[in-house]
């Protein structure tokens, strides 16, 4: 059997209206939309170059980045990192020699025979991963020589997240405030190395370091607070074997 929709007609004066007013709506929409439509096309028919040179723009310096990085960035990475293992021989028999530590450590520093030593890498390719790593060599190195502000000033330059040397580096400054009297600094950083990178190495180490630092400051709250985060959180490191009499001596020193 065939079917058919039958078609609406409205029974009084107020659905007519209804349907007539809907129908105006619908119209007034369409014909806005016209008009933007119109409106958007005239003006990127006004702006069509300034948008092309933008896009053209966009895209040079997006390339232009990708070849920095190319050519330029990867390859001053790769020649700095070939630098460094110069002066870092000299530093690696410094650790282990019995005498002359003084002369290999200068060498590192200052370099020889027309080769880098930390001092030109870090100079030469301070944005790089291995211009960065002289800075902790350089003030390692002048560390052990006890030219303590020039440690200080190399060791303030490195930048690290990594495990070990974020904290090493920080905790090599505290050490040498602490070789020139100044705890108070010492004790920052210190806590500050403790901090940085939490481990089962270095934040017992410097957590034992800024509790003496704090005893010879007479903090001895601190100092107590410091020697019981050892006990309660690494018992099994080196400093967290005999803590617990460290955790006495601070807690009855100031009575």
């Amino acid at each position: 059997m065939a079917t058919y929709k039958k078609k609406y007609k409205p029974e009084g004066k107020k659905e007519q209206q209804d349907v007539d007013n809907m129908e105006s709506t619908t119209a007034e929409v369409f014909n806005t939309l016209d008009e933007t439509a119109s409106k958007s096309e005239q003006w990127i028919e006004k702006n069509s170059k300034p948008l092309f040179y933008s896009l053209v723009a966009a895209v040079v310096i997006f390339l232009a980045y990708l070849g920095y990085n190319k050519y330029i960035v990867e390859p001053n990475e790769l020649e700095a990192s070939n630098e460094l293992a110069f002066p870092r021989k000299y530093f690696d028999e410094a650790a282990t020699a019995g005498s002359g530590i003084d002369s290999l450590l200068n060498l590192g520093l200052e370099g020889v025979d027309g080769k880098y030593g930390f001092l030109d890498i870090a100079n030469s390719y301070s944005g790089t991963d291995a211009g960065n790593l002289a800075n902790y060599y350089a003030g390692v190195s002048y560390l052990q020589l006890k030219k303590y502000d020039k440690a200080i000033e190399y060791l303030n330059k490195f930048d690290s997240n990594d495990a070990l040397l974020g904290p090493v580096s920080l905790g090599a400054i505290g050490d040498a405030f602490a070789d020139i009297n100044q705890p108070e600094d010492a004790l920052d950083y210190y806590e500050k190395a403790a901090n940085k990178k939490e481990n089962s190495f270095t934040t017992p180490l410097y957590l034992y370091k800024a509790g003496q630092t704090a005893m010879q400051l007479k903090k001895f709250d601190k100092a107590e607070s410091l020697f019981t985060k050892i006990k309660e959180n690494y018992p099994n490191s080196d400093q967290g074997r005999d803590v617990e009499k460290f955790i006495y001596a601070a807690k009855y020193a100031g009575k």
